[in-house]
């Protein structure tokens, strides 16, 4: 099993510099931002979601660690967001290193991920996967995830 360790401010700024790079690239890839803007919008809207690092309110970040063995394997951030009077999570970001991927540690993690939010009294868990992102989908899908929007492109050829 998995535990999820709070992330230490040093393994934060690590985090922060890579997340920011590889959130602005998605939305390159999705077709959402322009390459040229890319990079200012992505720090933008993790300097309004994380102003004050791991210890911004409602932001939990967590180091996913194996038990057996005290690898970390990954990272997992989720928010205490609310939809009227219901409070629930919403996960920023979620990711199990190259070498550990595969194992069953993405499927522990969100099954410790939804005690964590019981704990905290929210009633959901919500996320936001790129289309493009299919081993991610099917994990979710696989986790008990349902679909509730779903937006779709056609790219026309010139």
């Amino acid at each position: 099993m998995v535990q999820l360790i709070p992330m230490p401010e040093n393994e934060f700024k690590d985090y922060l510099k890579s997340a920011v790079e590889e959130y602005a690239q998605e939305h390159v890839r999705a077709g959402n931002w322009d390459p040229a803007e890319a990079l200012q919008k992505s720090e933008q809207e993790f300097q309004q979601l994380l102003p004050q690092g791991v210890a911004s309110p409602d932001q939990h970040l967590f180091a996913i660690v194996d038990d057996a063995t005290g690898a970390k394997v990954g990272m997992l951030w989720f928010a205490v967001q609310h939809k009227g009077s219901h409070p629930y999570a919403f996960v920023y970001d979620f990711s199990i290193d190259e070498q550990f991927r595969r194992k069953g540690y993405g499927r522990q993690a969100f099954s410790v991920l939804e005690e964590k939010a019981r704990s905290l009294g929210l009633d959901s868990i919500s996320l936001h996967v790129f289309g493009h992102n299919r081993a991610a989908i099917a994990l979710y899908q696989a986790a008990g995830y349902e679909i509730t929007n779903l937006h779709m492109v056609k790219k026309l050829a010139d």
